[in-house]
């Protein structure tokens, strides 16, 4: 074109140029939309699984240890449904008429026992040595997904914000997990641990029946989580200290409860591994899951990209391009250390007493004004 050329000559050379412009268009559209298929199809891929892991559904778990035993109750017992409706502790039928079914308003000392427990449980973990956090509580779409949550689809369990590529948090593992995303940490800085509080929200597509009575399932719920990201050879022993502190702290609050080694099938797209915490509820009659820890391994910082740059050693004399070693990408692992909604189920079906009313075990107490026992008739006087 920069040549002499005739005028037809030219023209033609035109007319080519336009038409790989438009031909161009077209091949990074069917790019784009190829490239999107392609993701959809590899978030399909769940993490390997740890070759300990019982092969099956929820059935084939393996029991690992069983803590306590159950209350023996000498008088008809009552579950968290009538005890917090006797009491006037929850108030699900307003919650209904404002936000539909699956919300609740929480009344009285048991607005005082989420705040115990949430202070309780973030003191205790803290003096593992955990960095505190408050998280955002919207996230991108994006990031949900790097995590290995699906924010789309029919049984989706995240809410999506119409008109925006954002959601609402299920759990603060998320927004956690997001806080070093693209970045390469020095090997020092590991482990880093975390436990953070927020609120979470979960449509429980699918969710239904008398399993899931009163508290037991709901769409928002307060939630202490921990997280660790670490090196790759440490993650099993993390994974045991976080059911460790899960086992310390429901101990210290005087549940029965038992862990699981979670079958394969029960396995979220990014465990590796998954412990599992169930507890007994009397009022329900039946154990229900309070908690779970997970080693995620590294596939939740491959799609992060959160890695680490090993310190050379004389145990680890690797050296890369200019005398660096090569990055590594960091495990995973998160814990829940206290889902409010549950734990409040756990202490009132627990605690409750023939009277009908509900004593506060000990632990809690210096975090409810010194509260012992939860009852209505002295619930107003000086």
């Amino acid at each position: 074109m920069k040549g002499k050329l005739e005028p037809s000559e030219r023209q033609k050379l035109i007319e080519e140029g336009k038409n790989l412009k438009e031909g161009l268009v077209t091949l990074e559209e069917d790019l784009l939309n190829l490239s999107e298929e392609l993701q959809r199809e590899a978030q399909r891929i769940p993490n390997m699984s740890h070759p300990d892991v019982p092969v099956g559904g929820e059935d084939c778990s393996v029991l690992r240890k069983m803590i306590g035993s159950p209350r023996e109750f000498g008088f008809p017992i009552k579950d968290h449904y009538q005890l917090g409706k006797d009491l006037d502790l929850i108030d699900f039928d307003a919650a209904a008429e404002i936000s539909g079914s699956k919300f609740y308003y929480l009344k009285n000392e048991a607005v005082l026992l989420e705040m115990a427990l949430v202070n309780w449980t973030m003191s205790q973990v803290m003096r593992r040595g955990f960095t505190p956090l408050t998280t955002p509580e919207l996230v991108r779409s994006s990031v949900v997904e790097k995590c290995g949550f699906q924010p789309r689809g029919e049984n989706t369990q995240v809410y999506s914000i119409e008109g925006s590529d954002q959601c609402l948090i299920g759990t603060a593992e998320i927004p956690v997990g997001g806080i070093h995303m693209d970045s390469i940490l020095a090997e020092s800085l590991l482990p880093l641990k975390y436990v953070a509080f927020s609120h979470c929200f979960r449509t429980e597509a699918g969710a239904a029946g008398t399993a899931t009575r009163g508290l037991y399932r709901v769409h928002q719920f307060s939630k202490v989580e921990m997280f660790i990201l670490c090196r790759p050879e440490e993650s099993d022993s993390y994974h045991e200290e976080l059911i460790g502190i899960e086992e310390d702290l429901f101990s210290s609050l005087g549940f029965h409860f038992k862990t699981l080694d979670m079958a394969s099938e029960d396995l979220g797209a990014p465990a590796y591994r998954k412990f599992d915490v169930e507890a007994w509820m009397p009022g329900l009659g039946r154990y229900g899951e309070i908690s779970s820890a997970s080693n995620c391994t590294d596939y939740q910082s491959r799609r992060l990209g959160i890695r680490f740059r090993p310190e050379a050693s004389s145990t680890n004399p690797k050296k890369g391009i200019g005398n660096l070693a090569p990055t590594q990408f960091v495990h995973t692992l998160n814990a829940t250390a206290c889902a409010v909604p549950r734990m409040i189920i756990c202490l009132l079906e627990n605690y409750q007493q023939e009277d009908g009313s509900v004593v506060i075990p000990e632990p809690l107490r210096p975090f409810t004004g010194g509260l012992e026992v939860i009852t209505p008739q002295s619930r107003y006087k000086k």
